[in-house]
């Protein structure tokens, strides 16, 4: 693959922000590869994503930094860049379920995922095996009624111990608490089955059953304090009629939910995903 810079910016729309920035990359020979724009009507807000081959640039990101700062301070902008040759780490979370996870193992082990796999963390040991067979570290913490602030605070440990950049919640069926919520903001991917705000929360597919419904979908999403209801990454649907039953919907629904996932957590790892308030700009 090759090395780039991916520069990403958010900052109240005006005139002149893409010449600021082109001809900024211009003046030091930035050779732009990708470059991706929108601007938001209704916020007022304008959204872009530039990628620059690294070696054309005569210095590191750092110096980068220093150097695009005035134009950042000028037009306001809340900004970042990264280099992709500096793979994200990746901590996967699940439960007994094992569709998601098996789907996002199989794509690191086969290198389509832009990202290293450095941990999996389960309430339940059921995965340990598939999962060591990666040589993937496993940690089974169990959670109960009775101890999930210590629980979750080992999974805290684990995450921080792994220095984890984004973490995965891959079927993993207990809700996170506020304080994880808040700690990586942003860096936390649930996948809900169904299509949101449609059916949120538990056995979603049974409440689409009961409701008749025609179409059943995924959601990608960040994870927030409030169920279910964080900004959406990506979503798919599937078609069903009548004649499915409860358990054909949960199976179609599998695909749909291993497809949405693996392209959410792909957007996110190549620097794809603005949030803005509790939306994002996906530019896939």
């Amino acid at each position: 693959m090759e090395h780039t810079y991916r520069l990403v910016i958010a900052c109240p729309d005006r005139v002149g922000i893409v010449a600021k920035v082109s001809a900024f990359l211009a003046t030091y020979n930035g050779w732009i590869v990708e470059a991706s724009h929108h601007a938001d009507r209704s916020l007022g807000c304008f959204f872009m994503r530039t990628e620059i081959k690294a070696d054309s640039l005569p210095f590191d990101l750092k110096s980068f930094h220093i150097a695009f700062e005035p134009i950042a301070r000028e037009f306001d902008m809340r900004w970042h860049i990264s280099d992709s040759q500096k793979k994200k780490r990746i901590v996967l979370m699940a439960s007994k379920e094992a569709h998601c996870l098996a789907d996002l193992l199989y794509r690191w082990q086969a290198r389509e995922m832009d990202g290293e796999i450095v941990a999996v963390l389960s309430n339940h040991d059921d995965l340990r095996r598939m999962v060591e067979w990666h040589d993937i570290p496993f940690h089974h913490i169990p959670v109960t009624p009775d101890n999930k602030p210590e629980a979750f605070a080992e999974v805290g440990r684990q995450i921080a111990h792994y220095e984890a950049d984004v973490i995965v919640l891959a079927r993993y069926m207990q809700i996170v608490p506020s304080e994880l919520c808040e700690q990586y903001a942003g860096r936390i991917i649930n996948i809900h089955h169904s299509f949101l705000p449609s059916f949120a929360g538990a056995r979603p597919y049974h409440q689409a059953f009961q409701r008749g419904v025609k179409l059943i979908g995924a959601t990608c999403h960040y994870v927030t304090q409030d169920l279910d209801e964080g900004p959406i990454i990506e979503q798919d649907v599937i078609r069903v009629n009548h004649s499915d039953a409860v358990e054909e919907m949960v199976r179609l629904g599998k695909d749909v939910e291993k497809a949405v996932l693996a392209r959410g957590l792909r957007y996110h790892l190549e620097d794809r995903v603005i949030v803005q308030e509790n939306k994002t700009v996906v530019f896939a």
